[in-house]
């Protein structure tokens, strides 16, 4: 019968996605100019799931370039 500390839980969990999603509209992540990839898709999530974080100087930055070296697909 833990009900109380699970309830807290989630409270706290959606408060801090929500401090994300407003710090990924105050840095224009969802502008309808903004071009969809890999990288701007990333970058929206990791702001998002950083949350308060974002207001402590993280800026999550995602990379989405394969190295060079990767083998090629048999024909």
């Amino acid at each position: 019968m833990r009900r109380g500390g699970s309830s807290i839980v989630g409270i706290l969990l959606a408060i801090w996605l929500v401090i994300g999603f407003v710090a990924a509209l105050q840095r224009g992540y969802f502008g309808d100019d903004r071009e969809v990839s890999c990288k701007s898709f990333g970058d929206t999530a990791l702001t998002v799931l950083a949350g308060p974080l974002n207001y402590m100087g993280v800026n999550p930055k995602v990379d989405c370039e394969l190295p060079e070296d990767l083998p090629e697909p048999s024909e």
